[in-house]
């Protein structure tokens, strides 16, 4: 196995890589106890995102978490400092803005992207799994869509349309305005999942998708891929955009 490193820096990666072959497993790896994504992880998710136009080697990508936890979402305390520190929301919507762009890159990458999940998916986290292609995750897991607890709009990466083209209107809805949380079996009935396993499964469930994936003509899986994204884009309205503007516009 070959580890693909992260551009040099003056901070540690805050991610892990690990190559096997035509897939690559990407492992959030957060410094703190709540398992937030960091700036550190969106800009170092973006430069490996960026890295693989140059890799058609690689024909999956595994995207999972070091952390108690898969995601708890942004880091809510990076986005107040950036109000502070830029009361214009400048800072701010730079800031998402980057969001924004992984997303992107996440959906657009031409890797089949598999989010594998366990412990708590929230906001953010809940995102980056929406933008991937495939989704498995632990049966105990929990879902949460809390931006409207928070005060803010869900106005993260583009997430809301995402999760509405793969889920539908009425359960993004009930889920967006309540911000219940949700269990693996509603995500696995509503669409949000793919599959759902014991937690000493949950590696086996994504080896049986990548191992045969691995063997599939790159062209045939890019092409599928590229369609199926088209097709669905064609019910989508993209406001993603607004996003930096909106949550700027919330929290100054």
């Amino acid at each position: 196995m070959n580890h693909i490193l992260p551009p040099p820096s003056v901070r540690p990666s805050a991610i892990d890589t690990e190559q096997d072959g035509p897939v690559l497993r990407v492992r959030l790896n957060p410094t703190r106890q709540d398992d937030v994504l960091s700036s550190a992880a969106i800009d170092d998710l973006i430069a490996l995102l960026a890295g693989l136009h140059e890799r058609p080697d690689i024909r999956v990508l595994v995207l999972s978490s070091l952390g108690q936890d898969f995601c708890t979402g942004a880091d809510r305390s990076e986005y107040l400092n950036a109000v502070a520190a830029d009361p214009t929301g400048g800072a701010l919507r730079q800031a998402v803005d980057k969001a924004h762009r992984l997303c992107h890159a996440l959906e657009n990458t031409h890797a089949i992207t598999i989010a594998r999940l366990h412990g708590k998916v929230i906001g953010a986290g809940l995102a980056l799994a929406a933008f991937c292609d495939l989704r498995a995750g632990s049966d105990t897991c929990r879902f949460r869509m809390p931006e409207v607890a928070l005060g803010l709009p869900p106005a993260w990466g583009g997430a809301l349309g995402r999760l509405i083209s793969e889920v539908g209107v009425a359960p993004i809805r009930e889920l967006a305005l309540t911000c219940e949380v949700f269990d693996a079996a509603t995500a696995h009935r509503i669409g949000l999942l793919h599959k759902v396993v014991p937690h000493d499964q949950l590696d086996r469930t994504v080896d049986a998708w990548t191992r045969p994936l691995a063997r599939r003509s790159p062209e045939t899986l890019v092409l599928t891929k590229r369609m199926l994204a088209g097709y669905a884009q064609t019910s989508r309205v993209d406001v993603s955009l607004l996003d930096s503007h909106l949550l700027s516009h919330t929290l100054k």
